[in-house]
């Protein structure tokens, strides 16, 4: 790992770390040799303090990149943020933990909390809290799609619609230990029979969430509920440690896979054809009782047009 630059600012009274020099230095370190690998349970369940120098800022982060760059305004923030905190109480951080993914040839790659990160390297900290996670990449989609010989799925969003997100929503009973879970929402109301029937009928289960969540957490969390879904596909709301390259390669991958794909909401069913790019939708009611139910009786007359 080469040392930090550290270079005189005027004002500053001390010598400070040169962000934007020490990432483009990391970026033209890692090109083309580093990447991330996935990491085991025991590493996913806890939050740990890492050396803020094992911490590798992501290429697919504007943060990164040369045209976007850091922001100076939020890392000045967060650095009066962290000296105010020391003055205060023994750490100097108390916030959310930085998601990191592992990274080969080593440490780590960070998915989310660049600026904290910097402004942890700009005080000259040594640790920071992290939380690693096992992020949806090009290889996993490719392994979903190969376990399955299915031509037709359904997609869903964990976080509107599979999780009970809403006030009026009625949910599934709470697992007993939900607390320690990763999600702590239940399941909407009806979601494991709406699995089940859907998967009689030959489809395969997608999830998309925007959360930087480990994608094996989701499964293991919906397969306690018995809704096992056969594709999951993290960070979809923002930016991941996934390109934009390769979001492109994986959307395209599930859509050349599948000829027919039900994409279900809170008040519609669409459904959607790969060959002709046609679709119906089907309005629903907004009954958080019926909500499955309807949708059932809705997918019950797709028989009528194949």
């Amino acid at each position: 790992m080469q040392s930090l630059r550290l270079l005189k600012e005027e004002g500053m009274g001390g010598t400070r770390l040169d962000i934007e020099k020490y990432v483009s230095d990391e970026m033209d370190k890692y090109k083309g040799t580093a990447f991330p690998v996935k990491a085991g349970l025991l590493t996913r369940m806890t939050v740990r303090k890492a050396d803020c120098r094992d911490l590798h800022p992501n290429p697919a982060d504007e943060f990164s990149m040369k045209e976007v760059g850091p922001s100076h305004r939020i890392i000045a923030e967060y650095e009066q943020e962290f000296l105010t905190n020391m003055k205060n109480s023994p750490y100097y951080y108390k916030g959310e933990p930085v998601i990191v993914e592992k990274m080969y040839p080593e440490g780590y790659m960070i998915v989310n909390g660049h600026h904290r990160w910097a402004a942890a390297m700009r005080i000259g900290q040594k640790t920071i809290p992290v939380k690693v996670v096992n992020l949806t990449h090009e290889e996993d989609v490719r392994e979903m799609l190969q376990r399955s010989g299915s031509r037709k799925r359904v997609s869903m969003d964990l976080d509107e619609v599979v999780l009970c997100s809403r006030e009026d929503d009625l949910s599934e009973k709470a697992l007993p230990d939900q607390d320690s879970q990763v999600i702590k929402e239940p399941l909407r109301l009806g979601i494991p029979a709406l699995f089940r029937y859907f998967r009689m009928k030959g489809y395969d289960l997608w999830v998309y969430t925007a959360r930087y969540v480990s994608f094996d957490d989701i499964q293991k969390y919906l397969n306690s509920y018995h809704a096992e879904v056969d594709g999951v596909i993290t960070g979809s709301g923002g930016k991941t440690g996934v390109s934009q390259e390769e979001r492109k390669r994986i959307e395209k991958l599930v859509r050349d896979r599948y000829l027919e794909t039900v994409h279900i909401d809170h008040d519609m069913v669409m459904r959607i054809s790969s060959r002709t790019k046609s679709f119906d939708e089907y309005k629903l009611t907004g009954s958080a009782a019926g909500w499955s139910r309807e949708i059932m009786e809705i997918a019950e007359a797709f028989k009528e047009d194949e």
